[in-house]
C-alpha cells in the first residue's frame, strides 16, 4: 500500500502526549558498510565488514571488542553471550566480564575445536562441498549469513552461503544436526515465536521452505513440512511475529529482491497458509523486524518502511529516510518513557552508519507520511577513542 509524496518531519519525538514516527539519531563512521545488528538489555551491538563488534549504550559507545574474522555478518544474544557469524563460516561466542561491563572476552567458537579433533578420525563424518572439496558435516564451508534462537529449547540456528542449516545446542556447544536446506546460499533462518517447532528457511534460490522439529529417540530431528514459496527471485530475509490479540495465529514473512514482502499464517495442525503480499520497496528488501503490532522492512532503495498490522491488513505508516545507501539489517527494541506502546528501531546501512528511530503504534495522524532526517537532529561519531543470490 504506497506512502504518500515525502514530507519533512518538524514535530518532537519526546512529546508523549502525540508520539510520532521518526529520526532520534545517527551514528556515522563505522568501520565499513554495517551487517548486523542486535539489541538487548539495553545495549546495541554493531557488526561490520571490520574486525570490532561495537557496544552501545544510551548512543553513546561502551566498548568494542575484536574477532579475528571480519564482515560479522549475524549476531544473536542469548543471556550473557553474544554469538556472531562470521564471513570465514565461524560462529564466535562472547560473554561480558562479571567485574566490568566494557570487557568482553571470547568464550569458544563453533564448531568446537575437540569437537572437530573428535569428528575427524572418522571418514564418515566427512561431506563434500563445493569445488570437489570435503569439510566436516559439523564445520560450515562458506560464510554464516545468518543467526536465530529458540531460546525455549536451547537452540541455536545457523544458516549459511554453503546451502545448509545447522543446529546448535547451547548448553554444551554441540552440533545437532546439519540440513542440506536448499540449491543456492541460506540468507536468512526464522524460528518460530509460539514454540509450534517450525523453522522458516529462506534462499538464492527462491524458496521458502518450513522445517518441523521434532524428538526421535532422543535425537533432534528436523524434517520438511512446506515449501511456501518457488520465485525467480533471490529471498533476502525472514522474520516471524507472535500471535496477536485478536486471536490471529503467528505471522511469517520473508523479504525478495524484487522488493516484495509476502506473509503467511501459521494455523491449525501447524499449518502454514498464504495472507497476502506487501509492495511498497522500489528495490529489494534487504531485512525485515518486527515487534507488537509494528512490522519493520529495509531495502536497497534506502529506506525503512513502517507498517502496522491489524489481522491480515497492513497499513503504511511512514517511510523513514535518511541513509545514503541500502538498509542493511534492523533491531527493535520498546521504548520505556511512556506515551502509548513505542519501539526504539536502529537501521544499520551500506553507507557506514546506523540510524535511530523512534515508532509508535498509536501514531495514527503518522499514516501515509514519509519522516525524512532532518539536519537539526544531532549526530554520534563512532571514530572517537574507547577505553579499555548472495547478497552483500
Amino acid at each position: 500500500m504506497p506512502c504518500s509524496d515525502p514530507i519533512r518531519d518538524n514535530t518532537d519525538n519526546n512529546d508523549t502526549e502525540n508520539p510520532r514516527n521518526g529520526p532520534i539519531g545517527s551514528i556515522e563512521g563505522q568501520e565499513g558498510h554495517v551487517y548486523s545488528l542486535a539489541t538487548k538489555n539495553g545495549l546495541l551491538y554493531i557488526g561490520s565488514e571490520s574486525k570490532n563488534i561495537r557496544v552501545w549504550k544510551d548512543l553513546t559507545q561502551l566498548t568494542r571488542f575484536k574477532s579475528n574474522s571480519g564482515f560479522v555478518k549475524s549476531i544473536v544474544v542469548y543471556k550473557n553471550q553474544i554469538f556472531s557469524g562470521h564471513q570465514d563460516g565461524k560462529i564466535r561466542i562472547w560473554k561480558v566480564s562479571n567485574k566490568d561491563p566494557r570487557v568482553y572476552k571470547r568464550a569458544g567458537t563453533l564448531p568446537a575445536l575437540k569437537e572437530v579433533f573428535k569428528r575427524s578420525v572418522k571418514p564418515s563424518n566427512y561431506v563434500e562441498v563445493r569445488r570437489r572439496r570435503t569439510a566436516l558435516w559439523i564445520e560450515h564451508s562458506d560464510a554464516v549469513s545468518c543467526l536465530s534462537l529458540d531460546e525455549d529449547q536451547g537452540l541455536l540456528y545457523s544458516g549459511s552461503w554453503d546451502r545448509t542449516v545447522k543446529i546448535w545446542r547451547i548448553s554444551d556447544l554441540k552440533c545437532l544436526e546439519s540440513i542440506n536446506a536448499h540449491d543456492d546460499a541460506v540468507n536468512s533462518v526464522a524460528v518460530t515465536v509460539t514454540g509450534v517447532g517450525l523453522v522458516f528457511t529462506g534462499s538464492a534460490d527462491g524458496s521458502v521452505k518450513v522445517w518441523k522439529r521434532e524428538i526421535h529417540r532422543r535425537r533432534t530431528i528436523h524434517t520438511l513440512s512446506q515449501t511456501l514459496l518457488k520465485q525467480d527471485f533471490a529471498i533476502t530475509a525472514l522474520v516471524t511475529a507472535g500471535e496477536d490479540e485478536g486471536g490471529i495465529g503467528a505471522t511469517v514473512y520473508s523479504g525478495s529482491s524484487d522488493g516484495s514482502v509476502n506473509f503467511w499464517e501459521i494455523g491449525d495442525e501447524k499449518v502454514v497458509k498464504f495472507a497476502g503480499v506487501l509492495k511498497r520497496h522500489k528495490l529489494a528488501v534487504l531485512c525485515l523486524a518486527a515487534a507488537g503490532k509494528s512490522l519493520f522492512s529495509g531495502g536497497a532503495d534506502k529506506t525503512v518502511v513502517v507498517w502496522r498490522r491489524e489481522g491480515r491488513i497492513h497499513t503504511c505508516a511512514a517511510v523513514l529516510t535518511g541513509h545514503v545507501g541500502p538498509v542493511k539489517c534492523l533491531a527493535v527494541a520498546e521504548y520505556t518513557g511512556g506515551g502509548g506502546r513505542r519501539w526504539v528501531v536502529y537501521s544499520g546501512g551500506l553507507d557506514r552508519s546506523v540510524k535511530v528511530w523512534s515508532a509508535s503504534e498509536t501514531a495514527a495522524e503518522d499514516r501515509n507520511r514519509t519522516v525524512v532526517v532532518s539536519p537539526r537532529h544531532w549526530r554520534v561519531s563512532a571514530e572517537a577513542e574507547i577505553d579499555g543470490g548472495r547478497w552483500f
